[in-house]
């Protein structure tokens, strides 16, 4: 590859002058760069093999999702799938309470949870054989097996399968300044895991223009503000505006020197920058000031309630996919292998359990519910036998949720046997859970996408829970 020529020193002191006076890192710039691809809706429309999937229930009803990701692994047992008749040291210390479907019970934490339950579809007989959370991590949000399976090692790499919202991005196109896929906020990260960062959060083989707009902070904090949409003080839109037509003329400069495509890439998600900056709309969706405090109240005033609340205002403003990743609360998330019971009873389900409840209920009464499908879930479960007041790693058997989007609420998928250590009925991987929101936006069952050596890849690493999207 050639060395790119230098610039006239005119031109290089006004690229300089504009990014210090912008002061917009390049990073933030390549975070929320221009999307293009794929149009969804013209593969829907356009489809007509048989292996389309669009004849089975529940094909793309979901127009919107809202993936919580509960990062640690959440114990079935205390949380969605009590064992109220097993031994005390498989049981656990709480207590196990009615819903507001007769029949399907939940831990007596998930109080607010319960009474959403004729919304739900819970899952209880996931299962997969990787103890790892960074190589589970990865397949739990891409519903494909690691490069490195098994593994706390690896860490993300151009290798990974993309994030679903990294595809849908790509199918859907970028038809407004709003960005197709959001994350807060932050990506999961493991200190004891030697990879650090789980894969499978990002674009992967299809590309950093496909990685999510990452929102950081705790949006629960008064003065929070969005960090990539925030301008220096005494830069307007115009001022800004402005800016941009001198780096257009700069980047006409440099198309006629020696690197014309890595210039037009990184002119695109200049210009995505620019519209997330200067785009009004996108900057009210991002401002939770718009909402009442009693809405903020009512979702929880502390990171989780908060970011659950931001997704449902990016999903409503046209965000096509918003993760929210379980956050940094330094306490190692709801990986519980000690003082189990304390840390999900006074830090990790309540909030847990105010936001889903909220959340479920504000979309059904905006009448987003059946066009946005909820995902709960996290990368595994924990073992049935507590073991010095904590559970290990358990992948074998855990469970998750589903809501809106045409799942069909108030049913329980799955089940596991006496104790929790094994499915016995109906066992999900995470694949075929990922293929449930494909499915449910309305992915073609035999979609393929190409990495940059131009190998195809299928989109579809399981199959879809279409039971879930009919009474049976």
């Amino acid at each position: 590859m050639s060395r790119q020529k230098p610039f006239h020193s005119r031109t290089q002191n006004a690229c300089a002058d504009f990014r210090s006076s912008l002061q917009i890192p390049r990073r933030s710039i390549l975070q929320v760069g221009m999307i293009g691809g794929l149009s969804l809706p013209t593969l829907m429309s356009s489809t007509t093999s048989a292996d389309s999937g669009a004849s089975l229930p529940g094909f793309g009803k979901a127009k919107r999702c809202i993936f919580l990701f509960m990062w640690g692994g959440p114990s079935h047992i205390d949380t969605l799938d009590p064992k109220p008749n097993a031994p005390a040291e498989v049981r656990g210390e709480f207590a196990t309470i009615d819903t507001n479907v007769p029949g399907i019970q939940l831990s007596e934490h998930f109080r607010f949870t319960a009474q959403q339950c004729d919304k739900l579809a819970v899952v209880r007989s996931l299962t997969h054989s990787d103890p790892s959370h960074l190589a589970s991590g990865h397949c739990s949000l891409t519903g494909h097996i690691a490069p490195v399976p098994n593994s706390d090692a690896e860490p993300p790499s151009d290798r990974d399968t993309p994030h679903i919202g990294s595809v849908i991005s790509k199918l859907n196109g970028q038809a407004s300044a709003m960005p197709n896929f959001v994350t807060l906020p932050w990506k999961a990260y493991h200190p004891a895991a030697p990879g650090g960062q789980a894969p499978g959060q990002t674009g992967g083989y299809l590309g950093r223009q496909y990685d999510p707009l990452l929102i950081t902070g705790n949006p629960a904090e008064p003065n929070w503000k969005v960090p990539a949409l925030n301008l220096i003080d005494g830069v307007d839109a115009s001022r800004l505006n402005s800016r941009r037509a001198l780096l257009e003329n700069i980047d006409r400069q440099r198309m006629s020197l020696d690197d014309y495509a890595n210039v037009r890439s990184v002119s695109g998600q200049q210009e995505r920058a620019f519209g997330l900056l200067t785009s009004p709309d996108v900057r009210q969706a991002f401002d939770l000031s718009q909402e009442s405090d009693t809405v903020r109240d009512r979702y929880g005033r502390n990171t989780h309630g908060q970011c659950v609340l931001m997704a449902r205002r990016l999903v409503e403003s046209g965000a096509s996919l918003v993760s929210v990743n379980w956050h940094n609360d330094g306490k190692s998330f709801w990986d519980t292998h000690g003082n189990n019971f304390p840390r999900l009873k006074n830090d990790l389900i309540p909030p847990a359990d105010q936001a889903l409840a909220t959340l479920l209920a504000d979309l059904e009464e905006r009448g987003l519910l059946e066009e946005t499908l909820v995902c709960w879930v996290g990368e595994f479960g924990r073992s049935p036998r507590v073991e010095n007041g904590g559970r290990q790693h358990y992948p074998q058997c855990y469970s998750g949720l589903f809501a809106g989007g045409g799942i069909v609420g108030g049913q329980v998928y799955g089940q596991s046997d006496a104790q929790g250590t094994q499915p016995t009925l109906n066992p999900v991987s995470p694949q075929d859970y990922a293929a449930t929101v494909y499915h449910s936006l309305g992915v073609p069952h035999d979609l393929t996408l190409k990495d940059p050596a131009n190998r195809p890849h299928p989109v579809y690493g399981g199959n879809p829970l279409t039971d879930l999207f009919h009474v049976s």
